[in-house]
């Protein structure tokens, strides 16, 4: 087995495929990883950054992405996470096509039914402030982009009725929220549980959760949305810079050993010995990823 080289690592978190393809089209050289438990990630560099990226496609659900976020972070070990894909907008000057980023992250579901009705007991995640600035500062040379920073709503909930009780009882309760999804809290919670993480959504706008929704997902939008907020993404990723003493692949790999001759794992999973020789690593100069 061979160590992978030491790279700063961002996770970057789809639901659906064509949120994944829009993203995938940005990274290069991608190889597929696969986890013991069967997760696959594609993991390949950004170009113009210091990035290795790897994307993943979780599929649909709040407590679907916090199960496979925590078991990829544990994994691969991300210096920031990214939930990208489409959202349903929630206020009437957020169009098809807008990016809203994730100033927090707010769970709808939480509460207690009373018999004075059903009380809200809201729980909100910040995204990313190093994130979110490098947001900021992106979006300022996108001309094409028009981004909104307002929380966002996740519910396991496609909204697709602006006037039912649910869609009433989210402008009521969460009526700063710019946009609803379905795992943006759940990635989110993952990587605040993991610790010193940084973390944030970005959603482009694909309908405005109402009884149009049908006829704006036909008509294309939802690629539109999807390609406006993987465009947000990468150029975050070119503002936001690793933390210092991350390797840099420009500099070159960096020297797998430590304390003579033994060979440097750590950081590493493996299963099974593994026996080496510095010398032998350095010789090989092999670049096989042999993750499980």
């Amino acid at each position: 087995m061979t160590m992978p080289d030491i790279q700063p690592t961002v996770l970057v978190l789809t639901a659906l495929p064509l949120e994944y393809a829009a993203i995938r089209a940005h990274v290069v050289e991608r190889k597929e990883w696969v986890h013991r438990d069967g997760t696959r990630v594609e993991v390949g560099r950004l170009p113009g950054s210091s990035w290795q990226v790897a994307l993943a496609e979780l599929g649909m659900g709040a407590e679907r992405a916090s199960v496979l976020t925590t078991q990829l972070i544990d994994w691969l070990r991300p210096e920031a996470v990214l939930f990208v894909g489409i959202a349903g907008s929630l206020k009437d000057d957020i169009g098809i096509g807008d990016v809203v980023v994730g100033t927090q992250v707010y769970e709808i579901h939480g509460g207690k039914q009373s018999q004075d009705g059903f009380l809200v007991r809201p729980k909100a995640l910040p995204g990313s402030h190093a994130l979110e600035q490098a947001a900021r500062s992106a979006v300022r040379d996108m001309p094409d982009v028009r981004a909104h920073f307002m929380p966002i709503a996740t519910g396991d909930v496609v909204l697709a009725d602006a006037e039912s009780e649910i869609a009433r009882f989210v402008r009521r309760s969460y009526n700063d929220a710019g946009a609803i999804e379905m795992e943006g809290s759940g990635a989110l919670r993952a990587a605040h549980l993991s610790g010193q993480l940084d973390a944030l959504v970005i959603r482009g706008i694909s309908d405005r959760a109402d009884a149009e929704k049908h006829t704006a997902d036909a008509s294309g939008a939802q690629q539109r949305a999807a390609e406006q907020a993987a465009a947000v993404t990468v150029s975050v990723l070119h503002k936001h810079r690793p933390r210092e003493g991350s390797s840099d692949p420009e500099e070159g790999p960096q020297e797998a050993t430590y304390g003579g001759d033994h060979i440097d794992f750590r950081g590493g999973t493996f299963h099974g010995p593994v026996t080496g020789k510095a010398d032998h690593l350095l010789q090989g100069q092999s670049r096989a990823h042999s993750l499980t």
